[in-house]
């Protein structure tokens, strides 16, 4: 009796235009083999986890806050810290992580606590630099809200100063960025910095 042939099925290979593909070509280029059982599928993992870490380029803000703005009248400032973040560097495509402070002074309307968090997730899943991160944040709420004024503290480390040159482990970074009051006022923008130092686990 003929033994049968036992098939070892592949999987299909990425579209020559796909991220996947071109991950292939990258780890070969390492000298790795992307046949080999341990990464025969990481080109596609390795588009699946990128297509997600970027997911800011296809959101906009305006869609994020879209229904969660309110009439209100209330014009202390309003603060959401210690909102934990993940981006990639654009220079090296390593991790940089940390904790986003935000405040804002209304001004006739506030926006729903949880947006806040949403929309520091639409600016850090894109590839950035820490301080254009801030930027980007702070002008996003001015523009949405119209307030007062608007507060952004950002503090992260970053891997391609953690594993590559430098390589400093517990060095960590602050960016600011400082609209309206909070920029005009120095009693406004201390009075934010003291409350986010408040129980804050600081990096």
């Amino acid at each position: 009796m003929k033994s049968k042939a036992v098939v070892k099925v592949m999987p299909p290979r990425p579209s020559e235009t796909s991220v996947a593909s071109l991950m292939e070509q990258v780890l070969r280029l390492l000298g790795e083999n992307p046949g080999r059982e341990g990464l025969v599928r990481t080109p596609e993992r390795v588009e699946k986890a990128l297509r997600y870490l970027t997911s800011g380029y296809q959101k906009d803000v305006r869609h994020v806050v879209n229904g969660a703005m309110f009439a209100v009248k209330y014009d202390e400032m309003v603060i959401v810290k210690d909102i934990e973040f993940f981006s990639l560097c654009e220079h090296h495509l390593l991790p940089f992580f940390g904790k986003i402070h935000v405040a804002y002074l209304p001004k006739q309307k506030v926006v729903g606590l949880s947006k806040i968090p949403r929309i520091v997730d639409v600016f850090a899943r894109r590839l950035q630099l820490q301080e254009r991160l801030t930027q980007e944040i702070a002008q996003s709420l001015q523009d949405a809200l119209d307030p007062l004024g608007v507060g952004v503290v950002c503090e992260a480390r970053h891997f391609c100063m953690m594993m590559r040159g430098v390589e400093k482990q517990h060095s960590g970074a602050i960016t600011s960025a400082m609209l309206g009051a909070f920029r005009a006022r120095k009693k406004t923008r201390d009075e934010f910095l003291s409350l986010i130092r408040q129980n804050s686990n600081v990096l």
